[in-house]
């Protein structure tokens, strides 16, 4: 597993925070991409989500999510779809292939990276969706991992 340090820039993002199973991810993110379309917007990249706890530390009804898109153009929040500028951040990444079942072994190997390798991690996973579910099989979807950090 390949991982590197980059830096991602400061961006405007529309999204959700969510308290629930991971199933409505697909609902949610649907939601932002109605609302961006609506909005007559652009999206600049795939859609994301930034993940605060774990399905291994706390009970489904209780995972805490925020799943978002990130667009360039004027909205106002509406809804559950709130509306951010993200500041520019430096990150450890790789990328993954399979299912997103299986993503917590990438987790894994970036926050061991950065303990050997002198990075502090500052933040919650995140992950960017490159394939489309809907038309990639689960075998074969990419996931970019990151963790924000900064060097020690």
């Amino acid at each position: 597993m390949e991982i590197g340090e980059k830096k991602i820039g400061k961006r405007q993002v529309a999204s959700i925070t969510y308290n629930g199973s991971y199933e409505e991810v697909p609902v949610l993110m649907g939601e932002i991409v109605g609302f961006i379309m609506a909005k007559g917007l652009q999206m600049m990249g795939p859609p994301f989500g930034v993940y605060f706890n774990s399905p291994n530390e706390v009970p489904v009804e209780e995972l805490q999510y925020e799943v978002g898109m990130p667009f360039v153009g004027e909205a106002e929040e509406e809804g559950r779809v709130k509306i951010k500028t993200e500041p520019e951040q430096l990150v450890l990444s790789t990328v993954y292939k399979g299912p997103y079942s299986e993503c917590g072994t990438a987790i894994g190997a970036l926050a061991e990276h950065a303990y050997k390798n002198g990075y502090e991690i500052i933040g919650p996973p995140m992950e960017t969706y490159i394939s489309d579910p809907n038309e990639t099989p689960e075998s074969e979807l990419l996931t970019e991992m990151c963790f924000p950090v900064v060097k020690k």
